[in-house]
């Protein structure tokens, strides 16, 4: 039972001086019992909380950034209107900042054997699972004065997917996969290609692509045209170790690193390729193997959603191991973690000759687009050491991507908003040139 401002100011009334309502003791008494008697029996008219009976429906998942609706049903099976605040609680990163409090509490009216329908628009600010917490109902009486409050759990769950901003790339990356794959008249060199067609040789052709039988049947001399080979594997690795939890651009490595794997994922899939996801530090957090194309990239949000930084040291040897397991035969492995000099060379460098023996690795890494602006800062004494210990980093950062080169491995250094991208057009270029 709670008692309610309008009783409250009530109360305090009936306490004023004697002398200002009635003479003697009688009047006061006569005052406070019926404030008394109003709100027993207001109190007794609000509806009552427990029997209420809560069921959800609406959204159960949303990309990060949009709004979510969860509706939350209120049936009120007794004999007395429900006049109530009802508070729906969620966790407090499904809301904007300071909007939680308009957001989650509704007045509500159901009469008597009748139900209505709240709608809570969420609008989380982290990739996860939100889950709802209690509804809590305050139910009034037909004056306001007292009321019942009670709380209810109905269980509901929003998946907050990644966004995946860099779609916005597809179109045009699609668009060189069409050239790419023989919708246009291309010739593309190198091993593993498939064989596309025959055609007339003209001047400057190749001679090693002259089909000799071909020739041999007809009176002109053909040549043999090639397109990209399909069915490729090719698994995604994101690493999850605390490299990956720091903030770039107001985002953790992660995101990016989860929005250039989406892109390739979307255009892979679309090129006949089969991708695979590996999420991995320790030990694997998570994995997608087998899907058909049309489930790949649903796939890769549900498992990337609730992927979080862990604040431990990648143990690369473990990572590879595992990827040889995954990927049996040959593949393209891309890697997403970081450049730094330490991890790289301490962790990765060692176990890597496993790796390029048996796959094609391509590394792809997030640059901090602050560092290049510190480099190019002067005018204070603080500036120039700022730039100092910049250009000193970016120094040791192409020294390593140098060295991975020359293992073999195929590198993409870039800001987070041109990750994306740039790791697509690396593996268009593996694809054209046949390395795949």
């Amino acid at each position: 039972m709670a008692l309610t401002g309008r009783a409250a100011l009530l109360a305090a009334l009936g306490s004023l001086p004697v002398g200002l309502l009635e003479p003697g003791w009688t009047g006061l008494l006569a005052v406070n019992g019926t404030i008394g008697l109003a709100c027993a029996v207001d109190y007794a008219l609000a509806a009552p909380v427990r029997t209420l009976r809560l069921t959800r429906s609406g959204d159960t998942s949303v990309r990060l950034g949009e709004p979510a609706d969860v509706h939350l049903t209120v049936t009120n099976p007794g004999g007395r209107t429900l006049r109530a605040r009802v508070r729906d609680a969620w966790p407090p990163s499904s809301w904007l900042p300071d909007t939680e409090p308009a957001a989650s509490r509704h007045d509500l009216v159901v009469p008597a054997g009748e139900r209505r329908r709240l709608t809570t628009r969420l609008r989380p600010t982290r990739r996860g699972d939100r889950r709802a917490d209690r509804v809590t109902i305050r139910s009034y009486g037909p004056l306001g004065l007292l009321s019942r409050q009670g709380t209810h759990t109905v269980p509901w769950t929003v998946r907050v997917l990644p966004p995946f901003t860099s779609r916005k790339h597809l179109p045009s990356r699609l668009a060189r996969l069409r050239e790419l794959d023989g919708r246009t008249s291309l010739l593309t060199r190198g091993e593993g290609t498939e064989f596309d067609s025959l055609r007339d040789y003209l001047p400057g052709d190749d001679t090693r692509s002259i089909d000799w039988r071909a020739t041999a049947r007809g009176h002109k001399v053909a040549v043999r045209t090639w397109r990209p080979e399909r069915d490729r594997h090719i698994l995604v690795c994101l690493d999850t170790g605390r490299t990956s939890a720091g903030r770039v651009a107001d985002a953790p490595r992660l995101d990016s690193a989860m929005d250039a794997a989406l892109l390739l994922t979307a255009l892979a899939t679309r090129a006949g390729d089969r991708v695979d996801l590996l999420a991995h530090d320790r030990r694997p957090r998570a994995q997608v193997q087998g899907r058909s194309a049309a489930d790949t990239l649903p796939a890769f949000v549900n498992a990337m959603a609730t992927l979080e930084p862990e604040l431990v040291e990648t143990d690369s040897r473990a990572l590879v191991s595992t990827i040889l397991r995954t990927a049996p035969r040959r593949s393209l492995v891309v890697l997403l973690t970081s450049l730094d000099a330490a991890p790289v060379e301490e962790g990765l460098l060692p176990a890597l000759p496993q790796l390029t023996q048996r796959h094609t690795v391509l590394l792809a890494s997030v640059a901090d687009p602050r560092v290049a602006e510190m480099a190019r800062a002067r005018g204070t004494l603080d500036s120039v050491y700022d730039a100092a210990a910049a250009t000193q980093s970016q120094a040791q950062r192409r020294r390593t991507a140098d060295h991975l080169t020359r293992l073999g491995v195929h590198v993409v250094d870039a800001t987070p908003e041109n990750l994306a991208p740039a790791l697509a057009d690396a593996y268009l270029a593996l694809k054209s040139a046949g390395r795949l």
